[in-house]
Protein backbone atom coordinates (compact mmCIF):
# COMPACT_ATOMS: atom_id res chain seq x y z
CA UNK A 1 0.00 0.00 0.00
CA UNK A 2 3.24 2.59 1.10
CA UNK A 3 4.18 1.88 -3.00
CA UNK A 4 0.98 2.64 -4.22
CA UNK A 5 1.12 5.59 -2.18
CA UNK A 6 4.03 7.28 -3.68
CA UNK A 7 3.39 6.50 -6.95
CA UNK A 8 0.28 8.18 -6.53
CA UNK A 9 1.61 11.07 -5.03
CA UNK A 10 4.74 10.84 -7.38
CA UNK A 11 2.36 11.05 -10.73
CA UNK A 12 0.63 14.02 -9.26
CA UNK A 13 3.45 16.30 -8.47
CA UNK A 14 5.38 15.28 -11.46
CA UNK A 15 2.45 16.66 -12.98
CA UNK A 16 1.22 19.46 -10.84
CA UNK A 17 4.97 21.06 -11.58
CA UNK A 18 4.32 20.40 -15.62
CA UNK A 19 0.81 21.88 -15.34
CA UNK A 20 2.62 25.01 -13.72
CA UNK A 21 4.79 24.93 -16.66
CA UNK A 22 8.14 24.21 -14.64
CA UNK A 23 10.98 22.43 -16.83
CA UNK A 24 9.61 19.01 -17.17
CA UNK A 25 12.98 17.16 -17.57
CA UNK A 26 14.18 19.15 -13.86
CA UNK A 27 10.61 18.24 -12.65
CA UNK A 28 11.06 14.55 -13.60
CA UNK A 29 14.69 14.62 -12.05
CA UNK A 30 13.30 16.18 -8.83
CA UNK A 31 10.56 13.95 -7.99
CA UNK A 32 12.40 10.50 -9.15
CA UNK A 33 15.10 11.98 -6.91
CA UNK A 34 12.57 12.35 -4.01
CA UNK A 35 11.67 8.89 -4.36
CA UNK A 36 15.11 7.58 -4.49
CA UNK A 37 15.91 9.28 -1.62
CA UNK A 38 13.04 7.95 0.82
CA UNK A 39 13.82 4.44 -0.21
CA UNK A 40 17.11 4.90 0.65
CA UNK A 41 16.57 6.29 4.25
CA UNK A 42 13.76 3.19 4.90
CA UNK A 43 15.59 0.83 2.74
CA UNK A 44 17.74 -1.56 5.03
CA UNK A 45 19.95 -2.62 1.92
CA UNK A 46 22.20 -0.30 -0.65
CA UNK A 47 20.10 0.70 -3.42
CA UNK A 48 22.78 -0.69 -5.85
CA UNK A 49 24.82 -3.55 -5.90
CA UNK A 50 28.19 -4.66 -7.80
CA UNK A 51 31.41 -3.00 -8.27
CA UNK A 52 30.80 -0.67 -11.57
CA UNK A 53 27.00 0.78 -10.25
CA UNK A 54 27.43 1.23 -6.49
CA UNK A 55 29.14 4.10 -4.81
CA UNK A 56 29.06 2.48 -1.04
CA UNK A 57 27.32 5.75 -0.06
CA UNK A 58 23.35 6.13 0.23
CA UNK A 59 24.12 9.89 -0.93
CA UNK A 60 25.74 9.19 -3.76
CA UNK A 61 23.48 5.86 -4.74
CA UNK A 62 20.54 8.35 -5.25
CA UNK A 63 22.87 10.78 -7.62
CA UNK A 64 24.76 7.24 -9.21
CA UNK A 65 20.80 6.63 -11.03
CA UNK A 66 20.98 9.99 -13.22
CA UNK A 67 24.92 8.68 -13.97
CA UNK A 68 23.72 5.00 -14.97
CA UNK A 69 20.19 6.99 -17.19
CA UNK A 70 22.65 9.29 -19.03
CA UNK A 71 25.36 6.36 -19.64
CA UNK A 72 22.59 4.32 -20.87
CA UNK A 73 20.76 6.99 -23.17
CA UNK A 74 23.30 9.17 -24.34
CA UNK A 75 25.52 5.97 -26.18
CA UNK A 76 22.13 4.88 -28.05
CA UNK A 77 18.83 6.36 -28.21
CA UNK A 78 19.89 9.88 -26.77
CA UNK A 79 22.31 9.67 -29.65
CA UNK A 80 19.96 8.26 -32.47
CA UNK A 81 17.25 11.41 -31.22
CA UNK A 82 20.63 14.00 -31.34
CA UNK A 83 21.08 12.84 -35.36
CA UNK A 84 17.69 13.08 -36.27
CA UNK A 85 17.17 16.66 -35.23
CA UNK A 86 20.46 17.59 -36.74
CA UNK A 87 19.60 15.77 -40.15
CA UNK A 88 15.73 17.47 -39.77
CA UNK A 89 17.11 20.87 -38.55
CA UNK A 90 19.78 20.83 -41.92
CA UNK A 91 16.61 19.95 -44.23
CA UNK A 92 14.88 22.77 -43.23
CA UNK A 93 17.27 25.31 -43.37
CA UNK A 94 18.40 24.02 -47.27
CA UNK A 95 14.76 23.85 -48.10
CA UNK A 96 14.23 19.80 -48.23
CA UNK A 97 11.27 19.65 -46.26
CA UNK A 98 9.40 22.78 -47.77
CA UNK A 99 10.40 21.21 -51.50
CA UNK A 100 8.81 17.65 -50.45
CA UNK A 101 5.22 19.14 -48.85
CA UNK A 102 4.96 21.43 -52.30
CA UNK A 103 5.30 18.35 -53.93
CA UNK A 104 3.07 16.04 -51.96
CA UNK A 105 0.08 18.74 -51.79
CA UNK A 106 0.09 19.12 -55.30
CA UNK A 107 -2.13 17.14 -56.47
CA UNK A 108 -4.20 18.25 -53.67
CA UNK A 109 -5.16 21.59 -55.61
CA UNK A 110 -7.17 19.58 -58.18
CA UNK A 111 -10.05 17.93 -55.58
CA UNK A 112 -12.51 20.85 -54.93
CA UNK A 113 -15.16 18.82 -52.60
CA UNK A 114 -14.19 20.48 -48.88
CA UNK A 115 -14.13 17.83 -46.60
CA UNK A 116 -12.84 15.27 -48.81
CA UNK A 117 -9.76 17.50 -49.42
CA UNK A 118 -9.70 17.97 -45.56
CA UNK A 119 -9.84 13.99 -44.66
CA UNK A 120 -7.20 13.00 -47.77
CA UNK A 121 -4.91 16.32 -46.39
CA UNK A 122 -4.91 14.56 -43.18
CA UNK A 123 -3.62 11.10 -44.61
CA UNK A 124 -1.17 12.59 -46.66
CA UNK A 125 0.01 14.63 -43.58
CA UNK A 126 0.35 11.85 -41.47
CA UNK A 127 2.28 10.50 -44.23
CA UNK A 128 4.53 13.05 -44.65
CA UNK A 129 4.95 13.03 -40.73
CA UNK A 130 7.47 9.87 -40.97
CA UNK A 131 10.02 11.76 -42.44
CA UNK A 132 9.20 15.06 -40.68
CA UNK A 133 9.24 14.16 -37.27
CA UNK A 134 8.66 17.28 -35.23
CA UNK A 135 4.72 17.83 -34.82
CA UNK A 136 5.90 21.63 -34.87
CA UNK A 137 7.87 21.77 -37.72
CA UNK A 138 5.29 19.80 -39.64
CA UNK A 139 2.32 21.98 -38.50
CA UNK A 140 3.98 25.29 -39.56
CA UNK A 141 4.93 23.79 -43.13
CA UNK A 142 1.16 22.47 -43.29
CA UNK A 143 -0.62 26.29 -42.47
CA UNK A 144 2.03 27.07 -45.60
CA UNK A 145 1.26 24.65 -48.01
CA UNK A 146 -1.83 23.08 -47.38
CA UNK A 147 -4.35 25.61 -45.04
CA UNK A 148 -4.84 28.15 -47.63
CA UNK A 149 -6.61 25.09 -49.77
CA UNK A 150 -8.58 23.80 -47.03
CA UNK A 151 -9.85 27.64 -46.49
CA UNK A 152 -10.14 28.11 -50.32
CA UNK A 153 -12.57 25.31 -50.76
CA UNK A 154 -14.97 25.86 -48.30
CA UNK A 155 -13.89 24.60 -45.17
CA UNK A 156 -13.78 26.68 -41.56
CA UNK A 157 -10.53 28.04 -40.24
CA UNK A 158 -11.16 25.76 -36.87
CA UNK A 159 -11.88 22.47 -39.12
CA UNK A 160 -8.69 23.02 -40.88
CA UNK A 161 -6.51 24.23 -38.28
CA UNK A 162 -7.97 20.46 -36.36
CA UNK A 163 -6.99 18.69 -39.53
CA UNK A 164 -3.26 19.86 -39.01
CA UNK A 165 -2.45 19.95 -35.64
CA UNK A 166 -3.96 15.69 -35.47
CA UNK A 167 -1.56 14.85 -38.63
CA UNK A 168 1.39 14.30 -36.50
CA UNK A 169 -1.04 12.46 -33.70
CA UNK A 170 0.54 9.05 -34.48
CA UNK A 171 4.21 9.63 -34.21
CA UNK A 172 4.99 7.30 -36.75
CA UNK A 173 8.17 6.11 -38.21
CA UNK A 174 11.94 4.92 -37.74
CA UNK A 175 12.59 8.56 -37.11
CA UNK A 176 10.30 9.30 -34.28
CA UNK A 177 11.83 9.35 -30.50
CA UNK A 178 9.02 7.54 -29.15
CA UNK A 179 9.22 4.78 -32.28
CA UNK A 180 12.67 4.67 -31.34
CA UNK A 181 12.22 3.71 -27.48
CA UNK A 182 9.44 1.23 -28.26
CA UNK A 183 11.96 -0.72 -30.80
CA UNK A 184 14.46 -0.83 -28.11
CA UNK A 185 11.94 -2.10 -25.64
CA UNK A 186 10.95 -4.82 -28.01
CA UNK A 187 14.89 -5.44 -28.68
CA UNK A 188 14.46 -4.79 -32.36
CA UNK A 189 15.72 -2.32 -34.94
CA UNK A 190 13.20 0.97 -35.26
CA UNK A 191 12.51 0.32 -39.30
CA UNK A 192 11.46 -3.14 -38.17
CA UNK A 193 8.98 -1.86 -35.48
CA UNK A 194 7.42 0.89 -38.46
CA UNK A 195 7.33 -2.07 -40.98
CA UNK A 196 5.80 -4.68 -38.66
CA UNK A 197 4.31 -2.98 -36.02
CA UNK A 198 3.29 0.77 -36.69
CA UNK A 199 2.17 0.25 -40.34
CA UNK A 200 -0.79 -2.32 -39.79
CA UNK A 201 -1.94 -0.41 -36.99
CA UNK A 202 -1.64 3.12 -37.91
CA UNK A 203 -3.13 2.12 -42.04
CA UNK A 204 -5.93 1.41 -40.33
CA UNK A 205 -6.14 3.98 -37.11
CA UNK A 206 -5.75 6.93 -40.33
CA UNK A 207 -8.53 5.22 -42.44
CA UNK A 208 -10.80 5.61 -39.11
CA UNK A 209 -9.39 9.25 -37.88
CA UNK A 210 -9.51 10.69 -41.89
CA UNK A 211 -13.28 9.20 -42.01
CA UNK A 212 -14.16 10.96 -38.48
CA UNK A 213 -12.63 14.03 -39.67
CA UNK A 214 -15.17 14.08 -43.04
CA UNK A 215 -17.97 13.59 -41.08
CA UNK A 216 -17.43 15.59 -37.91
CA UNK A 217 -15.68 18.71 -39.75
CA UNK A 218 -18.58 19.18 -42.48
CA UNK A 219 -21.10 18.73 -39.40
CA UNK A 220 -19.68 20.98 -36.89
CA UNK A 221 -18.99 23.55 -39.30
CA UNK A 222 -22.17 23.43 -40.86
CA UNK A 223 -23.93 23.80 -37.13
CA UNK A 224 -21.84 26.61 -36.04
CA UNK A 225 -22.41 28.34 -39.01
CA UNK A 226 -26.50 28.18 -38.43
CA UNK A 227 -26.00 28.87 -35.00
CA UNK A 228 -23.82 31.92 -35.84
CA UNK A 229 -20.83 30.52 -33.73
CA UNK A 230 -18.67 30.72 -37.09
CA UNK A 231 -19.35 33.54 -39.52
CA UNK A 232 -18.26 33.73 -43.28
CA UNK A 233 -15.33 35.37 -41.74
CA UNK A 234 -14.21 32.70 -40.51
CA UNK A 235 -14.10 30.38 -44.12
CA UNK A 236 -11.52 33.47 -45.44
CA UNK A 237 -7.98 33.47 -45.47
CA UNK A 238 -6.61 36.56 -43.55
CA UNK A 239 -4.61 38.72 -45.24
CA UNK A 240 -1.98 38.47 -42.62
CA UNK A 241 -1.71 35.15 -42.72
CA UNK A 242 -0.68 35.41 -46.40
CA UNK A 243 2.19 37.81 -46.02
CA UNK A 244 2.97 35.84 -42.80
CA UNK A 245 3.69 31.95 -45.32
CA UNK A 246 5.58 34.16 -47.73
CA UNK A 247 8.83 31.96 -48.20
CA UNK A 248 11.25 31.11 -51.01
CA UNK A 249 10.92 27.61 -51.92
CA UNK A 250 13.76 25.02 -52.59
CA UNK A 251 14.78 22.77 -55.41
CA UNK A 252 12.35 20.62 -56.27
CA UNK A 253 14.86 17.80 -56.18
CA UNK A 254 15.41 18.29 -52.68
CA UNK A 255 11.81 16.47 -52.17
CA UNK A 256 13.84 13.45 -52.42
CA UNK A 257 16.55 13.90 -49.63
CA UNK A 258 14.06 13.67 -46.29
CA UNK A 259 12.71 10.15 -47.75
CA UNK A 260 16.63 9.09 -48.17
CA UNK A 261 17.14 7.60 -44.21
CA UNK A 262 14.13 5.50 -44.88
CA UNK A 263 14.45 4.45 -48.28
CA UNK A 264 18.19 3.12 -46.82
CA UNK A 265 17.18 1.43 -43.82
CA UNK A 266 14.62 -0.17 -45.59
CA UNK A 267 16.56 -1.30 -48.21
CA UNK A 268 19.34 -2.81 -45.89
CA UNK A 269 16.73 -4.62 -43.35
CA UNK A 270 15.54 -8.24 -43.40
CA UNK A 271 12.96 -6.82 -45.33
CA UNK A 272 15.28 -6.71 -48.50
CA UNK A 273 19.15 -7.40 -47.95
CA UNK A 274 20.86 -7.47 -44.96
CA UNK A 275 24.17 -8.42 -46.62
CA UNK A 276 25.24 -5.33 -44.55
CA UNK A 277 24.19 -3.99 -41.48
CA UNK A 278 23.42 -0.44 -41.46
CA UNK A 279 22.60 1.28 -38.23
CA UNK A 280 19.70 4.31 -38.08
CA UNK A 281 23.00 6.79 -37.06
CA UNK A 282 24.68 5.03 -40.35
CA UNK A 283 22.03 5.78 -42.55
CA UNK A 284 21.50 9.51 -41.38
CA UNK A 285 24.97 10.26 -41.93
CA UNK A 286 25.13 8.87 -44.82
CA UNK A 287 21.96 11.37 -45.93
CA UNK A 288 23.54 14.32 -44.41
CA UNK A 289 26.63 13.51 -46.64
CA UNK A 290 24.99 13.09 -50.04
CA UNK A 291 22.57 16.24 -48.77
CA UNK A 292 25.28 18.28 -48.27
CA UNK A 293 27.28 17.07 -51.70
CA UNK A 294 23.70 17.58 -53.59
CA UNK A 295 23.50 21.31 -52.12
CA UNK A 296 27.36 22.13 -52.67
CA UNK A 297 26.46 21.03 -57.10
CA UNK A 298 23.00 22.92 -56.79
CA UNK A 299 24.51 26.28 -55.25
CA UNK A 300 28.39 25.92 -56.22
CA UNK A 301 28.95 27.94 -53.01
CA UNK A 302 31.31 25.35 -50.58
CA UNK A 303 31.93 28.02 -48.49
CA UNK A 304 27.21 28.62 -48.19
CA UNK A 305 26.81 24.83 -48.08
CA UNK A 306 29.04 24.64 -45.15
CA UNK A 307 27.59 27.28 -43.45
CA UNK A 308 24.45 25.27 -43.55
CA UNK A 309 25.95 22.74 -41.52
CA UNK A 310 25.59 24.84 -38.91
CA UNK A 311 22.21 23.80 -38.09
CA UNK A 312 22.55 19.90 -37.98
CA UNK A 313 25.39 20.57 -34.97
CA UNK A 314 22.55 23.35 -33.64
CA UNK A 315 19.97 21.37 -34.06
CA UNK A 316 21.75 18.52 -32.10
CA UNK A 317 22.30 20.35 -29.09
CA UNK A 318 18.62 21.76 -29.31
CA UNK A 319 16.95 18.36 -28.85
CA UNK A 320 19.72 17.23 -26.06
CA UNK A 321 17.97 20.29 -23.94
CA UNK A 322 14.56 19.41 -24.35
CA UNK A 323 14.27 15.51 -26.00
CA UNK A 324 17.36 13.96 -24.40
CA UNK A 325 17.29 15.81 -21.17
CA UNK A 326 13.52 14.63 -20.62
CA UNK A 327 14.33 10.72 -21.17
CA UNK A 328 17.52 10.60 -18.80
CA UNK A 329 15.61 12.46 -16.30
CA UNK A 330 12.58 10.60 -17.01
CA UNK A 331 14.68 7.50 -16.27
CA UNK A 332 15.17 8.77 -12.73
CA UNK A 333 11.55 9.15 -12.00
CA UNK A 334 10.99 5.88 -13.39
CA UNK A 335 13.66 4.45 -11.34
CA UNK A 336 11.82 6.17 -8.27
CA UNK A 337 8.26 4.65 -8.98
CA UNK A 338 9.93 1.26 -9.74
CA UNK A 339 11.52 1.20 -6.21
CA UNK A 340 8.83 2.19 -4.21
CA UNK A 341 7.16 -1.34 -5.49
CA UNK A 342 3.95 0.57 -6.30
CA UNK A 343 4.32 -0.29 -9.89
CA UNK A 344 4.56 -4.02 -8.97
CA UNK A 345 1.96 -4.08 -7.02
CA UNK A 346 0.10 -2.59 -10.18
CA UNK A 347 1.32 -4.88 -12.12
CA UNK A 348 0.44 -8.19 -10.25
CA UNK A 349 -3.07 -6.74 -9.21
CA UNK A 350 -3.82 -6.67 -13.00
CA UNK A 351 -2.08 -9.68 -13.57
CA UNK A 352 -4.02 -11.50 -11.65
CA UNK A 353 -7.11 -11.02 -13.23
CA UNK A 354 -7.45 -14.29 -15.66
CA UNK A 355 -8.73 -13.47 -18.95
CA UNK A 356 -9.48 -9.92 -18.74
CA UNK A 357 -5.92 -8.63 -17.35
CA UNK A 358 -3.95 -8.35 -19.66
CA UNK A 359 -6.87 -5.83 -21.66
CA UNK A 360 -7.05 -4.18 -17.95
CA UNK A 361 -3.43 -3.47 -18.24
CA UNK A 362 -3.38 -1.95 -21.80
CA UNK A 363 -6.29 0.33 -20.69
CA UNK A 364 -4.23 1.19 -17.44
CA UNK A 365 -1.47 2.11 -19.56
CA UNK A 366 -3.24 3.93 -21.92
CA UNK A 367 -5.27 5.55 -19.61
CA UNK A 368 -1.94 7.01 -17.97
CA UNK A 369 -0.62 8.02 -21.40
CA UNK A 370 -3.86 9.89 -22.37
CA UNK A 371 -3.93 12.14 -19.10
CA UNK A 372 -0.44 12.59 -18.90
CA UNK A 373 0.05 13.46 -22.39
CA UNK A 374 -2.55 16.05 -22.17
CA UNK A 375 -1.65 17.47 -18.93
CA UNK A 376 1.97 17.87 -20.10
CA UNK A 377 1.25 18.79 -23.55
CA UNK A 378 3.79 16.67 -24.73
CA UNK A 379 4.02 13.00 -25.72
CA UNK A 380 7.75 12.32 -25.42
CA UNK A 381 7.41 13.14 -21.76
CA UNK A 382 4.59 10.86 -20.98
CA UNK A 383 5.73 8.32 -22.73
CA UNK A 384 9.33 8.80 -21.47
CA UNK A 385 8.16 8.81 -18.05
CA UNK A 386 6.14 5.49 -18.09
CA UNK A 387 7.45 3.55 -20.86
CA UNK A 388 10.09 1.72 -19.35
CA UNK A 389 6.68 0.04 -17.09
CA UNK A 390 5.54 -1.93 -20.51
CA UNK A 391 8.13 -4.73 -20.86
CA UNK A 392 7.21 -5.48 -17.01
CA UNK A 393 3.34 -4.92 -17.30
CA UNK A 394 3.33 -7.19 -20.73
CA UNK A 395 5.56 -10.40 -19.32
CA UNK A 396 3.96 -10.30 -16.69
CA UNK A 397 -0.18 -11.15 -18.49
CA UNK A 398 2.07 -12.91 -21.03
CA UNK A 399 1.49 -10.92 -23.40
CA UNK A 400 4.02 -9.81 -26.91
CA UNK A 401 5.87 -6.30 -25.96
CA UNK A 402 4.74 -5.13 -28.91
CA UNK A 403 1.26 -5.61 -28.89
CA UNK A 404 1.35 -3.77 -25.02
CA UNK A 405 3.85 -0.74 -26.31
CA UNK A 406 2.12 -0.07 -29.83
CA UNK A 407 -0.98 1.41 -28.92
CA UNK A 408 0.46 3.01 -26.11
CA UNK A 409 3.06 4.47 -28.25
CA UNK A 410 0.38 5.64 -30.71
CA UNK A 411 -1.62 7.06 -28.30
CA UNK A 412 0.99 9.39 -26.19
CA UNK A 413 1.14 10.88 -29.48
CA UNK A 414 -2.68 11.09 -30.12
CA UNK A 415 -3.50 12.45 -26.89
CA UNK A 416 -0.96 15.16 -27.32
CA UNK A 417 -3.04 16.21 -30.34
CA UNK A 418 -6.09 16.83 -27.89
CA UNK A 419 -3.69 19.30 -25.30
CA UNK A 420 -4.19 23.02 -25.56
CA UNK A 421 -0.78 23.55 -24.20
CA UNK A 422 0.85 21.26 -26.90
CA UNK A 423 3.63 23.40 -29.02
CA UNK A 424 1.92 22.18 -32.24
CA UNK A 425 -2.17 23.09 -30.45
CA UNK A 426 -0.23 26.61 -30.13
CA UNK A 427 1.71 27.35 -33.41
CA UNK A 428 -0.91 26.41 -35.66
CA UNK A 429 -3.72 27.89 -33.55
CA UNK A 430 -1.70 31.30 -33.50
CA UNK A 431 -0.62 31.37 -37.10
CA UNK A 432 -5.10 30.99 -38.03
CA UNK A 433 -5.43 33.43 -35.23
CA UNK A 434 -7.68 31.25 -32.86
CA UNK A 435 -8.16 30.17 -29.82
CA UNK A 436 -5.98 26.64 -28.27
CA UNK A 437 -8.95 25.61 -26.39
CA UNK A 438 -11.47 26.00 -29.84
CA UNK A 439 -9.06 24.04 -31.83
CA UNK A 440 -9.01 20.93 -29.47
CA UNK A 441 -12.85 21.40 -29.40
CA UNK A 442 -12.72 19.82 -33.01
CA UNK A 443 -9.73 17.85 -32.45
CA UNK A 444 -10.89 15.81 -29.85
CA UNK A 445 -14.03 13.18 -30.88
CA UNK A 446 -11.55 12.50 -34.04
CA UNK A 447 -8.94 11.52 -31.59
CA UNK A 448 -11.29 9.70 -29.41
CA UNK A 449 -11.49 7.12 -32.76
CA UNK A 450 -8.08 7.11 -33.30
CA UNK A 451 -7.32 6.20 -29.21
CA UNK A 452 -9.75 2.80 -29.70
CA UNK A 453 -9.02 2.42 -33.36
CA UNK A 454 -5.17 1.90 -32.58
CA UNK A 455 -6.04 -0.41 -29.42
CA UNK A 456 -8.87 -2.28 -31.84
CA UNK A 457 -5.88 -2.77 -34.89
CA UNK A 458 -3.11 -4.06 -32.62
CA UNK A 459 -5.47 -7.05 -31.33
CA UNK A 460 -6.25 -7.66 -35.03
CA UNK A 461 -3.00 -7.17 -36.65
CA UNK A 462 -0.03 -7.81 -34.08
Amino acid sequence: MFGIICVIIGVVLVGYLIVKRYYAPWSLFLVGFLLISIMAIISPEPLLHGAKTATKSAFFDVIQYFTNQSKSILVGLGLNIMIISGFADYLDKIGATRSMVEIASKPLSYIKSPYLLLALAYIMGQIINVFIPSAVGLGVLMMLMVYPLLISVGCSNVASVACIITMSALDLGPASANSIMTAKLAAISPMEYFVSGQIPVSIFTILCVAITHFFYQRYMDKRELASGKLTKKDFELHSEFEVQGERKSAPKLYAVLPVLPIVLLFIFSKFVYNGYRVELVTALMTCTVISFLVDCLYTRDFRKSCESMKSFFSGMGRVFTSTVALIICAGVFADGLKLTGGITTIINAAASMEGTGGLIMLLVMCGIMILASIVTGSGNAAFFAFSSLLPTAAKSVGWDILVMACPVQLVAGIARSMSPIAGVTISVSRIANLSPFAAVARTFPPMVVGTIASIAASFIFL
